[in-house]
């Protein structure tokens, strides 16, 4: 593959130094800006991660900003989750729709206040979407993004080394919470989520000149504990089921097809944008959905675009995530599959880069 051009159009982030210093390997582009996705290796990251503690560079989850009168207002518009009763202190996982229904970013809302919320994005241009919303309703709220940047602290080590630098308080902290803990005299919101299911946190890091210091403190005391810099792993994401927006989803698919349904409260969540729309999905329900996919033979090339999924010769879905997992000796997949087709045990192939392939739909992920 051609390598990329950097430019000033693909942001560095104020951990960037640190990750260069890490013997960062390869990076992706995300919301425009460096993603760092290997250090030694794949399948070494990925180890690492389950055995130790990583403190990842995810400042590429840009925040989208709601801030004032209207903010909760606006944020019930996006989302078909009913967020009624999210209090200050929460995270929670949101679709975000059109007005077709179509999914535009699937991110974890954060609730500062009755009047203020942080939209911590997959890789899609949300902030332009809310702004459109916002100014198209003439409602109250400023649309920003801060200078806030994202640092993921994860794995079976991780609440060992957050203690170290937060003190014992961040053990309290419950999963997709978040409390405000203190850092050479700056407040931070520190949340215990992270796209991993190797347990963890995420820190809200405000201001671009904190950054490097919390990096360095990170390192400096987690040296016992085998920290690394790592990032979200591709093995790890596809064994735990955990979907990656622009790869297993994108517009053309509903919350109901990516196996979001349950988190859409169509008939409370007044206001959404797409909420008529999905009242017809729920009632008629999805034609296809994605599954969990375990693909025959020796490990699976890049899965860089989608991979057919056939039955005979009918098309009924594709692949759109392939690795070889190491620890299951397996290829695990994830795949948007034809309903008369995704019951568990269904034999499917599909067609790979490298020829055909068995391929068996799964009732459940691996992790």
């Amino acid at each position: 593959m051609a390598e990329l051009s950097p430019s000033r159009r693909i942001r560095r982030t104020p951990f960037s130094n640190g990750v260069e210093a890490a013997g960062v390997k390869a990076y992706t582009v995300y919301n425009r800006m460096l993603l760092p996705t290997v250090f030694k290796s794949t399948e070494a990251d990925y180890h690492h991660l389950k055995k130790a503690v990583q403190v990842w560079d995810v400042a590429c989850e840009r925040q989208v900003e709601l801030r004032g009168p209207d903010a909760s207002r606006l944020m019930q518009m996006l989302t078909p989750r009913d967020l009624r009763d999210v209090a200050p202190g929460r995270c929670v996982y949101v679709p975000i729709v059109d007005e077709t229904g179509g999914m535009l970013n699937d991110p974890v809302a954060v609730k500062l206040a009755e009047d203020r919320w942080w939209i911590s994005i997959a890789d899609s241009d949300l902030l332009l979407w809310a702004k459109g919303i916002c100014n198209g309703y003439h409602l109250d709220v400023l649309v920003d993004e801060p200078d806030v940047n994202l640092l993921a602290v994860q794995g079976p080590k991780a609440e060992d080394l957050m203690e170290r630098v937060f003190g014992a308080g961040v053990r309290e902290v419950k999963f997709f919470h978040f409390g405000e803990f203190e850092f050479q005299g700056r407040a931070m919101n520190v949340a215990r989520s992270g796209y991993s299911k190797q347990g963890g946190f995420e820190i809200y890091t405000e201001g671009a000149d904190i950054a490097m210091p919390l990096w360095e403190a990170l390192f400096e005391a987690g040296r016992d504990l085998d920290v690394r810099a790592g990032c979200p792993n591709l093995i790890e994401r596809i064994e735990g089921g955990l979907l990656s927006y622009g790869n297993d989803m994108t517009d053309d698919n509903t919350p109901h097809e990516c196996g979001l349904g349950k988190l859409c409260d169509t008939q409370a969540a007044m206001g959404c944008i797409g909420r008529d729309a999905l009242l017809r999905v729920a009632k008629e329900g999805p034609v296809q959905q994605i599954r969990p996919l375990e693909i025959a033979g020796d490990p699976v090339p890049l899965c860089d675009r989608v991979w057919p999924l056939m039955a005979g010769d009918k098309r009924v879905g594709q692949v759109t995530s392939a690795v070889w997992s190491p620890d299951f000796g397996v290829n695990v997949a994830i795949g948007m599959v034809r309903m008369t087709h995704w019951d568990p045990g269904t034999p499917l192939r599909a067609h790979t880069p490298d020829g055909e392939r068995d391929v068996t739909v799964r009732e459940n992920y691996w992790a």
